[in-house]
């Protein structure tokens, strides 16, 4: 999930160099989403590891 925002943040990057302002916001959008659910994700396996124990 983190491979795919950083992805995303690169295309990001790329496309607002070039001057593509609709991509270069679509794409840190999609970047933003993924990163806020890699951290939603790895909080929650966090707290069942805790409780697993």
């Amino acid at each position: 999930m983190l491979h795919y925002a950083v992805v995303f943040f690169v295309i990001a990057l790329i496309a607002a160099v070039l001057g593509f302002g609709g991509i270069a916001a679509s794409a840190a959008g999609i970047a933003k989403i993924l990163f806020f659910v890699f951290l939603i994700m790895a909080a929650a396996t966090f707290v069942f590891g805790l409780f697993k124990r």
